[in-house]
């Protein structure tokens, strides 16, 4: 099992820069930034980093998700997503861990596996007599 890495100082192996277009199925191991346009299906058990200027249309499968730019469609992170400024959002997340910034534009559907016990408690049982 590889340890995990803090983001900040992780290596990006793979990168799609502005003015990139690309369709299609995308599948890594390692840390990869899309700052071009994309469209179609992600999948990693690593970390996503989604720039600013990047436009993501389809749906994405990873492991962790840092996005700043445009995306509509549907997203899973077994670890975590931050949505930092100026994000716009048009989709569902499903995600144990979510952190949206100020500004950030979300319009859509969350779900956080683990919460449905904590949102809905069990009423506690009466000791009979």
């Amino acid at each position: 099992m590889k340890k995990p890495i803090a983001i900040d100082k992780a290596d990006i192996k793979a990168f799609l820069g502005p003015g990139s277009r690309f369709e299609g199925k995308l599948s890594f191991d390692e840390m990869v930034r899309l700052d071009g346009i994309y469209s179609g299906e992600i999948s990693s058990s690593d970390t996503l980093i989604v720039g600013e200027s990047a436009e993501i249309e389809g749906s994405i499968n990873v492991g962790a998700l840092v996005l700043s730019g445009h995306f509509k469609g549907d997203i899973v992170a077994t670890t975590m997503v931050e949505l930092r400024a100026p994000a716009q959002v048009t989709g569902s997340i499903e995600t144990p861990s979510l952190k949206i910034d100020e500004k950030v534009l979300f319009n859509g559907e969350i779900k956080m596996p683990g919460s449905q016990s904590a949102a809905n408690p069990k009423p506690a049982q009466e000791k009979k007599k």
